[in-house]
């Protein structure tokens, strides 16, 4: 099921709810999941089997659309655009669902997100976060080495996608696969988030996923060593790939159910 709420500058941010299979739930903090960018809820987690398996366990489960991404508003400056924001926005979603703790997942954009989040919110009290590496450690968030933000704008924003450098070709026609406002997502794709990030505020318990042949998540121990208290699994794939892994819900699953 659907709703909304308006987060803290006016944007109607979209989230998505699921209630356990029969017999779940046993008192667990509901798992917040935050997708990656151009994704959304169903591109990220519905699709990849992540929900349903979530769901099988008796997981209640809730899925943002970020700003700019899926169901939610999306303004096309840059200044409404960024982590920072995001991160807030998933602050005000935990106000709207009156939750006291909840396991959260990240993917990519949605991974650098809930860093910030389990760094400043105390209701987080589990985290997993994929599709990134040693970028957060040394640029303080998505690899902008592999995606540089001005190469990104430009492919979102050509008039003909024949005019898209082959490098960014794959990110171009994704965005045109799930119908992204290619405007909105070039206003974020200049707010990346850059500096150094608080990863030794991320005290929870935390598991780093990573596929083998991500470029964005490149040499992924580093994060998982610099956060206080990590593991790593790693699947084979690329950044696409990977979370469709058969390993890649269940790791999720299994990791969040040892929190008792």
């Amino acid at each position: 099921m659907t709703h909304h709420f308006t987060s803290f500058d006016g944007i109607t941010i979209r989230y998505h709810r699921w209630d356990p299979a029969p017999g779940g739930d046993r008192g667990l903090p509901a798992v917040v999941l935050h997708h990656g960018f151009i994704a959304d809820t169903h591109t990220n987690w519905v699709r990849t089997g992540v929900v349903e398996t979530l769901v099988r366990r008796g997981r209640r489960v809730v899925g943002i659309d970020a700003r700019g991404h899926g169901r939610s508003g999306k303004p096309h400056d840059a200044g409404r655009y960024g982590e920072e924001a995001m991160a807030r926005d998933l602050s005000g979603l935990l106000d709207v669902l009156g939750e006291d703790r909840v396991h959260l997942v990240g993917y990519s954009m949605g991974a650098v997100t809930a860093l910030l989040s389990a760094a400043r919110d105390g209701r987080v009290a589990r985290l997993v976060v994929g599709g990134v590496g040693a970028g957060v450690v040394e640029l303080g968030g998505v690899d902008t080495r592999e995606l540089p933000p001005a190469l990104v704008a430009a492919a979102l924003l050509a008039e003909d996608p024949a005019d898209v450098p082959l490098r960014m070709a794959g990110l171009r026609i994704w965005a045109d696969e799930v119908g992204g406002d290619r405007l909105a997502l070039a206003a974020h794709s200049r707010a990346l988030r850059r500096g150094p990030m608080p990863l030794s505020e991320v005290t929870v318990p935390t598991l780093v996923l990573a596929g083998t042949d991500d470029p964005l998540a490149a040499r992924p121990q580093v994060l998982a060593d610099a956060l206080p208290d990590a593991s790593l699994r790693t699947f084979y794939g690329d950044h696409l790939t990977a979370v469709r892994h058969p390993s890649f819900a269940p790791a999720i699953a299994d990791f969040l159910e040892a929190a008792g």
